[in-house]
């Protein structure tokens, strides 16, 4: 049964948390990641009510006034693009919170040790009250019905997360953390001029209006200031510079959220914004677009071979885990598009998993290099098959989710270039390279993994119990979504074909 107003309770909820996550952090310390738990337990609930009501009637939406003057509502709505977004978004950042409480202690003490500063309780209580924040900002853009609120919500992803980097990162944090907020902030900023020239042309800013668009001199134009937002946001090629720099220096958790969940809402976002609303005008863009696609899968699965730091090889990874999703919007079929949400669910659950497992080397052997550990799998058994489990995700092995979800996005691809040859071809070359994720994939297992214990491994043991719990649950959820798919695809698909 679902309850009055559970959208709005859905971003309240962890809301009123986020200042009494700050206040009981002071006295909680690490253990304020359990209470940061608590609203991401009910918000799911909440989701999970809704969930019901959008199976059987498609869409579920709640209206309150905001500006009624200007013609601005405040209506949160899920549907079936939107629904199991929003589930990935909540048991990831339920998960995480989790894992945070471990991740957390061994940070401040490892700050300690490099720069002779103890950070007191306060650091937690910040931490998890910028985490809560960062949350509804996710949550509340995969929501939205309107561009202003849709904006509001995508900036405020932007803010906690560029804080968390700063305030909790590796390195030169504040400078990569800069770099990370221009370079999203700016590619937000162009959205944003599109989005109000789309006003001026249909004179509403609700989503749904966006179709006006279609006819118009200046769609095209329109349509990609819109999209060039969500694709800096996706990494794509030639605009990912900052995510290398951000997912390898930013805190494991918020890597583990920033690759999973955030760049994936590109996605979501053009597809709700353009490609549904500017059918006609995205399916211009079509072929430049399968071939940009193409260049960022490459190139994402190439630099990742390149890589001996662990983190940065997941966040080139992530680059071309994203090139899959641009294919899969790139086809304007679909089939295509409902495989490219699909593949942000599991793309979701497998790179989390696969963050969480470079948390937990970096935090068990000292390093980050890879080419210095190895023999890990009899010390760390548990987590060399959650580790193995992770990159079948992403890498689209059965059982796991990933098979149907790049499945579905080459039924797309392949429905397209039928009759097209330039597009045939591309789409050829790149579903021979999802053997480039298969291959960088196992290539860094058995270096982790297999072969002689590494100088240095000897000592190295299994991974907290905390740390497992969440990468544990993530991996059941991949593999019960690849053995029973229905239970996406039975909102996806009718969405997209309905």
């Amino acid at each position: 049964m679902i309850m009055a107003n559970t959208l709005g309770l859905v971003l309240l909820v962890p809301l009123i948390f986020t200042p009494i996550a700050y206040l009981v952090g002071k006295s909680t310390g690490k253990n304020t990641g359990w209470l940061a738990a608590l609203p991401l337990l009910v918000t799911l609930y909440l989701l999970s009510t809704v969930a019901g009501q959008v199976r059987s009637d498609g869409v579920y939406t709640e209206a309150y006034n905001w500006v009624p003057d200007l013609g601005i509502t405040f209506n949160l709505s899920l549907d079936g693009l939107s629904i199991w977004m929003a589930l990935t978004i909540n048991l990831l950042c339920l998960g995480i919170s989790i894992y945070s409480v471990p991740y957390m202690e061994h940070r401040l003490h490892e700050w300690e040790h490099e720069t002779g500063e103890k950070l007191g309780n306060e650091a937690y209580g910040t931490y998890y009250g910028l985490y809560l924040m960062y949350a509804v900002g996710m949550l509340g853009t995969v929501m939205a019905t309107n561009t202003v609120q849709f904006y509001l919500f995508y900036e405020l992803m932007l803010v906690p997360s560029w804080a968390l980097i700063n305030n909790y990162g590796y390195g030169e944090r504040e400078r990569i953390g800069m770099m990370y907020f221009l370079w999203t902030h700016v590619g937000a900023v162009i959205m944003l001029a599109g989005l109000l020239t789309s006003y001026w042309v249909t004179g509403s800013f609700e989503i749904s209006a966006l179709a006006g668009v279609v006819g118009h001199p200046s769609a095209g134009i329109i349509a990609f200031a819109i999209l060039i937002g969500f694709f800096t946001k996706m990494a794509v090629f030639g605009i990912h510079i900052w995510l290398p720099y951000a997912h390898g220096e930013a805190p494991t958790p918020i890597s583990a959220l920033l690759s999973p969940a955030m760049i994936g809402i590109g996605s979501y976002a053009a597809i709700r914004l353009v490609a549904v609303p500017m059918a006609p005008v995205f399916a211009n863009f079509s072929l430049v677009f399968t071939i940009w696609a193409l260049l960022t899968m490459v190139y994402g699965g190439l630099m990742a071979l390149a890589q001996d730091d662990i983190k940065r090889f997941l966040a080139y990874s992530s680059v071309s885990q994203m090139g899959y999703i641009f294919l899969g919007l790139a086809s304007a079929a679909a089939y295509g598009e409902a495989g490219a949400i699909f593949h942000y669910v599991s793309h979701g659950f497998g790179k989390c998993i696969l963050f969480c497992t470079a948390g937990v080397l970096i935090a068990n052997t000292g390093t980050r290099s890879i080419k210095k550990m190895g023999g890990l799998a009899d010390k760390m058994p548990i987590t060399a098959t959650l580790c193995i489990l992770g990159f079948f995700a992403i890498g689209g092995v059965p059982p796991t989710v990933g098979f149907m979800s790049k499945f579905m996005i080459f039924a797309g691809v392949f429905d397209t270039a039928i009759g097209n040859t330039q597009q045939l071809l591309v789409a050829v070359v790149a579903i021979i390279m999802t053997a480039l994720t298969i291959g960088y994939s196992m290539w860094t297992f058995r270096r982790v993994f297999f072969g002689p214990v590494a100088e240095g491994m000897e000592d190295v043991k299994e991974a907290d119990i905390r740390y497992l719990i969440p990468m544990i649950g993530f991996a059941i959820i991949s593999i019960i979504l690849g053995v029973y798919p229905k239970l996406v695809t039975d909102f996806l698909v009718p969405f997209f074909l309905g």
